[in-house]
């Protein structure tokens, strides 16, 4: 409901209106009454003239205010909805990388579009159901007592049993939407990795066992969609089934007031219009109260996320970082990630000058990614702390020291839009001529002018239209437009060719110029003039030095390199 309180002059709106078409709809019931005795019975010529017009005038004043409260309400629930779904997508933002990657994209996909679509359905149409159908109830039991009170003690007993069946489905439904929306969840996953590998799929003639593998997901999140139906329709029936037995006994009870002229007939049918009248909003909230089920499922998944504490929560720092001036300091650093025993760094003792170019060596698993992932705060150490011109990180700005951090990793990261916004990305506000400027000095401005629209071109999913040089070149133009004074390259040229390697080598260098860096290769050939060369093995640093100094202690890195040319010369 807080998100109600924006909207809450259409809100009040809404509930006037529907209380209005509430008011009309026990009118309408009311009226049976006279249109019975006075007309059929006793014959007034005078109300066979009034009553119609009657009618008539209540059906254009319902008519009104049901358009009210349809427009009122669908427009409050849908402005809810979309503030909502905005909400939970600013929260993916903030929240930690570590939360990403215990959850699959296309979980988070489905919660933002799935989850809150339940809840829009709950918004926009079963909110303005419950309001009208409950104050249309109300007024249909007014109408009831007015016209007999035995009879409405009778109509009456049957409310419990409406509401036990409504409970004992709502929950059931409720257990299943979970489900479902969980299963919605991995089959939108299972979408997600096919179609982002689907040239794998077709080079290993796959198609078929994915087809299989997503036909699992469909069979599952289909069994639970038959179970949902099932429950639905079993409390369907069994609305029905109250409805009817309270009908044939007031029939009965009713009939026997009648004959015995305790009750007049038009009073007979005037409460029996109210009862059945009463009983569709009973019904239609039955019906709300399944769909409210499953909303209030997905909202819960909704809020978990909400709920959730973000970076920004954790980021108690003042300082804003401007330059880095004086070193960068890893004291004892430990990290063990989340559901790990076995931790991913130990120990690690690193000084970084300015303008130094620190390479990082070793084999798969290391720690290298780790311990550069540690800079931008992307995971916080166990143990130790890092320090920046002698202060501790956390004592930066979160955002101020994410400004001053470029990163060009090897599996680039570009939008399905044109060359000029996938390079001004790395700076808000670049102009034209300095985006130009940035894919000059990566080498990229050229083949860019080949493109059909230059810089206007787009470059499809994930820059699919472009080759893999191409690509890291966009990259190193988007880091150089940053201008960031700590650099971090995570083997931005380990999946290339050697023509492409030698292209984006030279606009490495330029980016390079007058910075700090750490530098992340498997190729020990494009870091050998590198300040100093850091081996990592299993979290550790076991070497540190020089090229030369390294080749000579014969150690770990000398391994490497053997490793690396003997192969080269076997080929």
């Amino acid at each position: 409901m807080q998100y109600v309180r924006p909207y809450r002059a259409r809100f009040v709106g809404g509930l006037v209106c529907s209380g209005l078409v509430a008011l009309s709809t026990g009118v309408y019931a009311w009226l049976a009454r006279p249109v019975l005795d006075g007309i059929f019975i006793e014959k007034n010529e005078r109300l066979l003239l009034l009553l119609p017009l009657a009618l008539l005038g209540v059906a254009a004043v319902k008519a009104v205010f049901s358009y009210g409260v349809n427009y009122l309400m669908a427009y409050v629930g849908n402005r809810v909805v979309a503030d909502i779904r905005q909400e939970l997508f600013h929260r993916f933002m903030r929240l930690p990388v570590g939360f990403h990657d215990a959850n699959t994209s296309g979980r988070l996909v489905s919660r933002v579009v799935n989850d809150v679509g339940l809840m829009a359905n709950a918004a926009s149409s079963v909110v303005k159901d419950i309001f009208q159908n409950v104050l249309t109830f109300l007024a249909m039991v007014g109408v009831i007592l007015y016209q007999d009170w035995r009879l409405a003690g009778i109509s009456l007993v049957v409310l419990p049993l409406a509401g036990l069946t409504m409970v004992r489905v709502g929950k059931r439904l409720k257990k299943l939407a979970v489900s479902g929306q969980e299963q919605m969840g991995d089959m939108s996953s299972t979408l997600q990795e096919i179609f982002a590998g689907i040239r794998v799929v077709k080079a290993f003639g796959r198609e078929d066992a994915e087809g299989e593998r997503f036909r699992e997901r469909n069979r599952a999140y289909l069994s639970t969609q038959l179970k949902t139906n099932q429950v639905w329709a079993i409390g369907h029936s069994h609305m029905e089934i109250i409805g009817v037995i309270s009908v044939a006994i007031l029939i009965w009870y009713g009939g026997y007031l009648v004959i015995n002229g305790a009750m007049t007939p038009g009073a007979f049918f005037s409460f029996m219009a109210a009862m059945l009248l009463a009983y569709t909003p009973i019904r239609k909230l039955s019906g709300s109260n399944n769909l409210i089920q499953q909303a209030l499922a997905a909202a819960e998944r909704v809020f978990a996320v909400l709920d959730m504490n973000t970076e920004q929560s954790h980021d108690h720092g003042t300082v804003p970082l401007t330059d880095i001036k004086q070193a960068i300091a890893f004291q004892g650093v430990t990290l063990c990630y989340e559901n790990h025993t076995i931790p991913a760094l130990t120990d690690i003792d690193l000084v970084i000058k300015p303008g130094e170019v620190i390479a990082l060596v070793g084999s798969s698993g290391s720690g290298k990614t780790s311990l550069v992932s540690l800079l931008p705060r992307f995971y916080e150490p166990t143990a130790g702390r890092i320090l920046i011109d002698g202060f501790p990180l956390p004592s930066y700005q979160l955002h101020s020291l994410r400004a001053h951090i470029g990163i060009v990793s090897q599996e680039v990261v570009l939008f399905d839009d044109t060359i000029q916004r996938n390079i001004a990305f790395g700076r808000t506000g670049a102009t034209q001529a300095e985006v130009e400027r940035a894919a000059k000095m990566a080498y990229a401005h050229d083949f860019i002018l080949r493109l059909p629209d230059g810089y206007a071109s787009v470059i499809g999913e994930r820059g699919l239209k472009l080759s893999g040089g191409e690509r890291q070149r966009l990259a190193i133009a988007r880091a150089i437009l940053r201008d960031p004074p700590l650099l971090i390259l995570d083997e931005a040229t380990s999946a290339l060719d050697s023509e492409s390697e030698r292209i984006v080598q030279l606009a490495l260098s330029n980016l390079l110029k007058n910075r700090t860096a750490l530098v992340i290769a498997h190729r020990l050939s494009t870091i050998q003039h590198a300040d100093r060369i850091v081996v990592l093995d299993r979290g550790i640093i076991v070497e540190t030095g020089s090229h030369e100094e390294l080749l000579r202690q014969g150690g770990a890195y000398h391994r490497l390199h053997a490793l690396q040319f003997q192969d080269v010369t076997g080929v």
